[in-house]
């Protein structure tokens, strides 16, 4: 259980908010408002992944829009900033990497994953929200609010599901699921 706002699991901190927050996307409300949100900062990535999504590139041309092909093809679709890998985005706002389906922005890459012509799913950032990682000598885990995501604090209180429940794929596969196990008995959840 806490006995402060964090919880130590294996030297990867996570904070209590992340377990007591009901969270569940609901993409027909906030229509894909992660991929979109307005800032100079893309999603981080890691270099790993860089060289994963280059492998897939092509096919993503023939997925994302012609103005963000465009824009993949004079710029890249990562940049540096401030010592940190980060995808690009098209006017400071939707990632290069995404697609339209019925004014949903969905991720290119989950695409192709999903229907098996690529093994790589998406970075792992994208994967985890709204769960955010930061360094502090050590990794931290914590809830990113957006006011976007209010749909998805409304589903996740309606379906009685929290951040960490709805996020296990992804903690699993960031941290294994021996790590989600231990957290989930350190927790009581």
């Amino acid at each position: 259980m806490f006995t402060s706002n964090f919880i130590s699991v294996n030297d990867v901190l996570l904070r209590k908010e992340i377990v007591e927050t009901n969270f569940a996307c609901n993409l027909t409300k906030c229509k894909g408002a992660c991929c979109t949100l307005e800032s100079e900062f893309g999603a981080p990535l890691l270099k790993e992944e860089v060289k994963a999504i280059q492998k897939v590139l092509p096919m993503v041309k023939g997925i994302v829009s012609e103005e963000h092909w465009a824009e993949i093809e004079k710029h890249g679709f990562y940049e540096e900033k401030e010592g940190e890998l980060l995808t690009r985005s098209v006017n400071s706002k939707a990632c290069v990497l995404v697609y339209f389906e019925d004014d949903v922005a969905k991720c290119s890459l989950e695409k192709l994953f999903n229907e098996g012509r690529s093994t790589f799913l998406k970075p792992i950032s994208c994967h985890l929200f709204p769960i955010r990682v930061s360094e502090f000598g050590g990794e931290v885990l914590r809830f990113e609010k957006f006011s976007e995501c209010a749909p998805a604090l409304e589903k996740g209180t309606d379906e009685n599901i929290t951040a960490f429940e709805f996020c296990r794929e992804s903690l699993e596969r960031k941290y294994s699921k021996q790590w989600y196990k231990k957290a989930k008995e350190l927790t009581g959840k």
